[in-house]
């Protein structure tokens, strides 16, 4: 879970951008000033500084996206330049999306979010897949508690059955394997399975009407055109994830302003009812004092998709992403109507925000 700890960022890097004719300036949430041009040379020197290949980034303000920028390379080997249309894999920031997606699917009356997801998933279910000792604990998992983690699932299947740390709604446990077993439920129980056709229903019913053209969770030939490669400990990563099927905890593929458009909406909904954004941001896992992510970070639980942080100015909604040579972070304010997005291809994402916050912080 090492990947939470940059949520202490908070507050400083809520920005806004402010253009008086030609001169343009940064606020921050706490009135100061930055100049704009300042702020692209410091983003600049920490990429040079980390050796960091290439970044998306968007900032929101009043509920628009007052700035964005790619910047780098697609390939530190080949120097490739990122350009406007880049792909960068959004590892983990996938979950919130796929969680709106199921915020969608209960507003169209096709998912209940508190029904036993296994009646689906018995169809296609593996024998041997889940411990025998908690298998009908399993049996009782809803969608609510796995957007929410507190099914009792490991982040992922590590080739030994399955076996709940808790009874599911009685705990937290950050869970991509969880997302998964919701997919399956979904797409079999539609009858289209957890490939392209979920992936084209996902696009019809929020990728496009939010004007997130070119996000998807299975590979295409747009991704093929623009993808960017990974990288890590400073080398490229050769290998492409062309992914088939949904993978509703990774696969997302997006850049930094299609993803500042979901956070939008998260914002201020106009294709999903205020009601079930509202469901969205509720708390529905509170941390015990003693979990070791309220304690490192200040997080305080969990709403549907987005870990919380009380900040001075608002109840703060985030989720960080690491596929390890890809991380991405985002957060928005809603009572600032305030966001933040950036996407990477490296592994150099979290020294780079706190670099990023440091040096903002000088300006305060």
């Amino acid at each position: 879970m090492k990947n939470w700890r940059i949520s202490i960022i908070g507050v400083s890097l809520l920005i806004s951008v402010i253009s008086f004719g030609q001169q343009r300036s940064l606020n921050t949430v706490s009135g100061n000033t930055i100049a704009f041009e300042q702020l692209e040379e410091r983003i600049s020197v920490l990429m040079d500084s980390l050796n960091m290949p290439g970044i998306s980034i968007a900032i929101i303000n009043d509920n628009q996206i007052v700035y964005h920028n790619k910047l780098g390379v697609t390939n530190s080997d080949t120097a490739q330049e990122v350009s406007t249309q880049s792909i960068f894999e959004a590892a983990s920031l996938s979950k919130p999306v796929f969680a709106y997606f199921m915020m969608r699917m209960v507003q169209e009356g096709k998912l209940d979010l508190d029904e036993p997801i296994y009646e689906a998933l018995a169809k296609i279910f593996p024998e041997g897949l889940m411990d025998p000792q908690t298998l009908e604990q399993y049996k009782t998992i809803t969608a609510r508690m796995v957007l929410s983690h507190s099914t009792g699932l490991p982040n992922w299947l590590e080739g030994k059955p399955l076996k709940l740390a808790f009874k599911p709604g009685n705990g937290f446990s950050y869970s991509g394997e969880a997302y998964q077993h919701l997919a399956a439920s979904f797409g079999t129980q539609l009858g289209i399975g957890w490939g392209k056709e979920l992936d084209d229903l996902f696009i019809r019913e929020m990728a496009h009407p939010l004007g997130m053209e070119h996000s998807a969770f299975t590979w295409n030939e747009h991704f093929e055109k623009f993808k960017v490669n990974g990288h890590k400990n400073g080398k490229v990563n050769t290998a492409v994830h062309r992914d088939k099927k949904v993978g509703p905890g990774y696969s997302l593929k997006s850049d930094a302003y299609e993803y500042a458009l979901f956070l939008i909406e998260m914002m201020e909904p106009k294709l999903l009812s205020v009601e079930l954004r509202d469901e969205m941001l509720k708390t529905h896992n509170v941390f015990d004092p003693d979990n070791k992510l309220a304690q490192e970070t200040g997080q305080t639980g969990w709403g549907l998709g987005f870990a919380q942080k009380p900040t001075p100015n608002g109840l703060m909604h985030l989720h960080t992403g690491n596929n390890h040579d890809f991380q991405a972070y985002a957060m928005f304010v809603p009572e600032q109507q305030y966001g933040f997005v950036v996407f990477t291809n490296s592994d150099k994402l979290f020294e780079f925000i706190q670099g990023l916050e440091k040096l903002i912080e000088k300006q305060i």
